[in-house]
């Protein structure tokens, strides 16, 4: 199938499959006039790709996961990279949960300005609990 095909039938844009065989994640057959055409099964692997991304990887790192995936065995240093990955995740997740509680806080005292006085400090306040939405 062709690139506007495969895009069409994997929900992504054709600029966004372009970038995959740049990055070495995808690979397509040229014709003579140098057309991209790529396997059936090209509609599910960018799915997979997506996924890989959506679940917070990066490109280098996808690239060396998809070959583990086919092959059904993920290697001790992959698993590591895996773990720290998740790792990372896990540490934007907090710092991302605690932008939330001083979000909170604001939507607070700008909903009930005379209820407390301002904190000197938004951590402060969120750490103490002295404003709860």
């Amino acid at each position: 199938m062709r690139i506007g095909e495969l895009a069409d039938k994997a929900g992504v844009s054709t600029r966004a499959l372009r970038y995959y065989e740049e990055q070495g994640l995808l690979r397509s057959q040229r014709t003579t006039s140098g057309q991209r055409v790529y396997e059936e099964s090209a509609a599910d692997r960018v799915r997979l790709i997506q996924e890989l991304y959506t679940a917070g990887l990066g490109s280098r790192l996808i690239v060396t996961l998809l070959p583990a995936i086919d092959a059904r065995r993920v290697g001790p240093e992959l698993l590591t990279r895996l773990v720290d990955e998740r790792a990372q995740i896990q540490a934007k997740t907090a710092v991302l949960q605690d932008a939330g509680r001083r979000l909170d806080l604001l939507i607070h005292l700008a909903t009930y300005p005379d209820a407390q006085s301002c904190p000197t400090s938004l951590d402060q306040a969120v750490a103490q609990g002295s404003v709860s939405p």
